[in-house]
């Protein structure tokens, strides 16, 4: 049973990094505890945050045992750094019960070898390698993870949250006082996907 301490994460990822949220409280009216951008590749990593677009530069068969490398190392230290996120919530005596994660609007990923011809695709690669491994950080420690795409985002929010989208944007704008700047695009949508997941809400896919 949720209750006030029960906490949900959000987070909506970039090359490199994401904007990550914690909310806490009853699923009808929760609020926004913590805000941070937490850091998803080490500095000095090969390709680094775009390994992608490094990978162009290789024959195919050099660039996937790089991307594959990559991979690797990106997994790890997106779950380092969620990992200290959910430790800093949880220190403050929440429950963490889930998390959710903003999608792109973008469609499935071809082989490497096609997405590395685009660079439109390989911008799309890399936005997805960093989600992925925030989605499998959340699988390691045992968060079930909602993941919505951001074009549908308060479409589905205001369905299921039973809020009016003007309303709910409202809300979304007030809740980030409590911490105060930034408070972009990005803190919102990691914020409402939080919410979703927070208020048990199930993506189809």
């Amino acid at each position: 049973m949720k209750n006030a301490n029960t906490a949900a994460l959000g987070f909506r990822a970039h090359s490199g990094w994401a904007a990550a949220v914690a909310l806490v409280g009853p699923p009808r009216s929760p609020e926004v505890i913590d805000c941070r951008r937490i850091t998803l590749v080490e500095p000095g990593s090969p390709g680094g945050v775009q390994p992608y677009h490094a990978a162009r530069t290789m024959d195919l068969p050099k660039a996937e045992e790089f991307i594959a490398a990559v991979i690797v190392t990106i997994d790890h230290s997106a779950l380092l750094a969620v990992r200290v996120f959910a430790e800093a919530i949880s220190g403050q005596g929440h429950a963490i019960a889930c998390c959710g994660i903003v999608l792109a609007s973008g469609r499935a990923l071809p082989s490497l070898e096609s997405t590395l011809r685009s660079h439109a695709m390989v911008h799309t690669a890399e936005g997805e390698l960093y989600r992925a491994a925030i989605a499998k950080a959340a699988k390691a420690l045992n968060l079930r993870c909602v993941r919505v795409p951001e074009r549908d985002l308060y479409k589905l929010a205001a369905k299921h949250l039973n809020i009016s989208e003007p309303k709910l944007k409202t809300r979304i704008t007030e809740m980030g006082r409590a911490v105060g700047s930034p408070w972009s695009a990005d803190e919102k949508c990691a914020t409402l996907v939080a919410w979703l997941s927070l208020a048990g809400f199930e993506a189809s896919h």
